[in-house]
């Protein structure tokens, strides 16, 4: 359970080449649903961080355990911790998502089963989207008493499904993104994982200084600053927790009827 990252590419003890690092995989695991905890968050962005940083990596593979692969913020920790536990899911929300994007080299997400809420800030921030058939990508965050994320789901779909989308908390599949152009590939759930691979290693393949300069080039030229795009949302969420609806929402949230 938690974060953890893994080099898939090394061959057995004293065979490794120079290339075995090249390839990072940064995995998430928190049961029942991937919806992360406020420490979660944070140690999602120091994990990818971390692998970007290190000079043998040349692509990062984003994965998840489990049904789905993300779920958002932990709702039941934000009821039991109230303000101090939105703030704090708001900052790690914050890191994560900007981890990711910043990352120094590319990131691939490996996306399967449900993706919702601060699992589309990952993947829309991300580089490539590989997703199994049964992955559905949305953002219910108006059913959550909270706003947000629609800067990283205008990066998935056109902007009138976006607001369709977030306005009515509808998902759309792996196969209608990949119709917009914005999953790479749509596998059997059983491929997922060496699909993701695939990719990365066909990135991994070129050269790694010239990567990471790649990566800055295309994000210096990004026709929106994502981080404060996202920034500026997460302005609203505070607001909708200081009149109170929110809560009010909140408190429904999984109830019959709510």
């Amino acid at each position: 359970m938690g974060v953890s990252t893994s080099s898939p590419e090394k061959g057995p003890e004293g065979s490794q080449g120079p290339a075995d690092d090249a390839i990072a995989v940064v995995t998430v695991d928190f049961p029942p649903v991937n919806a992360l905890p406020v420490q979660g968050w944070f140690a999602l962005a120091d994990a990818v961080r971390t692998a970007g940083r290190d000079p043998r990596v040349r692509c990062v593979v984003l994965a998840a355990e489990g049904r789905g692969f993300n779920a958002g913020v932990d709702i039941k920790e934000i009821q039991a911790r109230g303000a101090s536990a939105l703030a704090g899911a708001n900052r790690g929300c914050f890191e994560a998502f900007a981890a990711v994007y910043e990352c120094e080299v590319p990131v691939v997400a490996a996306v399967q089963g449900f993706c919702l809420g601060g699992g589309i800030g990952l993947v829309g921030n991300a580089d490539a989207i590989v997703a199994s058939e049964d992955a559905t990508f949305g953002l219910p965050e108006l059913d959550r008493g909270a706003l947000g994320a629609a800067t990283h789901l205008a990066r998935l779909v056109p902007q009138h499904l976006m607001r369709a989308l977030y306005y009515t908390s509808r998902t759309a599949t792996a196969a209608e993104l990949h119709a917009h152009g914005s999953v790479w590939r749509v596998v059997p759930p059983g491929e997922l994982r060496d699909a993701a691979l695939e990719l990365a290693r066909e990135i991994a393949a070129k050269d790694g200084e010239l990567l990471r300069l790649a990566k800055a080039a295309i994000n210096g030229i990004d026709p929106v600053d994502v981080r404060r795009s996202y920034r500026f949302e997460q302005g609203f969420t505070y607001e909708a927790s200081t009149v109170g609806v929110a809560d009010r929402v909140r408190d429904g949230f999984g109830r019959e009827g709510g």
